[in-house]
């Protein structure tokens, strides 16, 4: 019986479904009149409410789920090359997006919520696993 490799597309793969359930997680809160929460895909709970309209929060999702299927065409061996890039190049786009967000919503008395440090994880492991790919697929190929 023997193992198969490691392949770091379908780590790519877990990663951005992380980086997907996290938007549902809250990802701002303050204790403003009564305190609240809100999601990064719009949805809020209590005082604190969140601009409406296509956002950040909707695009990092739109996005974890194109880096979902390069992570598992990556991890399959369909178009390693490509699917590694195309996982690189949206991982960065989502941390960009991430980090944006942040720096865009909160600000006293609004404070960040664990979503958003568990999409900044999901989407910068994502990241590293991306460049393992792009760098065994490009080791495989010699």
């Amino acid at each position: 019986m023997t193992l198969s490799r490691l392949r770091p597309g379908w780590l790519v793969a877990l990663f951005a479904a992380t980086v997907s359930v996290s938007a549902w997680l809250p990802w701002l809160t303050t204790g403003v009149n009564g305190g609240g929460w809100a999601n990064a895909i719009g949805g809020s709970i209590g005082s604190l409410h969140v601009p409406h309209g296509f956002g950040p929060g909707q695009l990092i999702v739109l996005l974890s789920s194109a880096l979902l299927v390069a992570g598992a065409m990556a991890g399959r061996g369909l178009s390693t090359k490509v699917a590694s890039v195309a996982a690189l190049v949206i991982s960065l786009i989502v941390v960009a997006l991430t980090v944006r967000y942040y720096d865009v919503n909160v600000k006293p008395p609004v404070a960040a919520a664990y979503g958003v440090y568990v999409c900044g994880a999901a989407a910068g492991a994502a990241t590293l696993c991306s460049i393992w790919a792009l760098a065994s697929s490009l080791r495989a190929n010699r």
